[in-house]
């Protein structure tokens, strides 16, 4: 189902100083960027720019964000369209018998075949299908992750989910520790030193529920809040987003689309990040590097009385 990494020549040189220039051939390992359509009930949604896999949780992470879905029960299916010549379908169901999805059996690109770069999605009876207003006949990039709401009202009023009542109770030892752990589990960025990561941890236990890695950052979150979508895990209490970058307007709506009440991040959060994350009564967490972090917004979550007096 695509390619996750690709290989490309490449010409290394090194430069040290007072030494001769060193120029060796060799190959590269390169995280794949492709495209994906995502297409519901045969209609065209959006194309984004993605890395290969986990594409049905891609899919339904991304209509969690856009406010077309808010659980698992409305999510019924999903196939990767084949060309001619495609075979049968393979459905594969997850916890509580809840489908992953139905997947096109398709010859390779080579033979011209199924590429596995459009996905169908079959909502459930009932569940009102996406405006086609809001079909995007444009590309959205991986370094781009507008998703749907224009603004900070709309995503507030949008979402099924209050994010402000959570009662999570967070240790600054374990968001200290989280950017570590995820790192460790990115395999591909392992290999390629190109790739976003994210991980839904469960705050009570401290174990990472789940690790996507993808070129673009909110793909990355899509495919952890779709993976919670095909598991009926919808809302995420007590539950910590942690992305390996920054954090955007667009991964903190996401977040509370999805019902998380703690977004932590590696780096910096922007200004409308922040203003969100206030609005919604989401705790936003940044440059949690080492034993240090910076607390944006509801600093209530983090335990202060196991923190050494200043």
């Amino acid at each position: 189902m695509g390619r996750i990494t690709t290989r490309q020549k490449v010409v290394r040189i090194t430069a040290a100083d007072g030494q001769d220039v060193e120029f060796v051939r060799r190959f590269d390992t390169l995280a794949a960027e492709e495209p994906l359509e995502i297409r519901v009930g045969g209609a065209p949604l959006t194309v984004t720019m993605r890395t290969p896999g986990h594409d049905v949780e891609l899919a339904a992470g991304f209509l969690v964000s856009e406010g077309v879905i808010t659980g698992s029960d409305q999510f019924a299916s999903a196939i990767h369209c084949g060309g001619p010549g495609t075979g049968g379908t393979i459905r594969e169901t997850g916890t509580g018998g809840v489908p992953l999805g139905i997947y096109a059996l398709g010859a390779s690109a080579a033979d011209g075949g199924n590429t596995y770069n459009v996905l169908d999605v079959t909502l459930a009876p009932g569940t009102p299908l996406p405006d086609p207003a809001r079909a995007r006949h444009s590309y959205t990039t991986s370094a781009c992750g507008v998703c749907g709401a224009a603004s900070i009202e709309q995503v507030a009023t949008t979402s099924a989910f209050d994010v402000s009542g959570d009662p999570l109770q967070v240790e600054p030892s374990l968001l200290a520790a989280l950017p570590g752990a995820l790192r460790d589990r990115q395999e591909v960025f392992e290999k390629t030193g190109g790739l976003h990561a994210a991980a839904l941890c469960d705050a009570a236990t401290g174990e990472l529920l789940v690790v996507r890695e993808d070129v673009g950052r909110h793909n990355a979150v899509d495919k952890v809040v779709g993976w919670a979508v095909l598991n009926g895990r919808l809302p995420l209490t007590g539950i910590v987003l942690q992305v390996s970058g920054r954090a955007s307007f667009e991964l903190v709506q996401k977040a509370v689309m999805a019902g998380i009440p703690m977004l932590s991040a590696v780096s910096a959060p922007s200004s409308l990040a922040v203003e969100m994350a206030e609005k919604t009564g989401l705790t936003l967490v940044g440059f949690v590097r080492g034993a240090s972090m910076n607390v944006y917004s509801r600093p209530d979550r983090i335990r202060t009385d196991v923190l050494e007096p200043v």
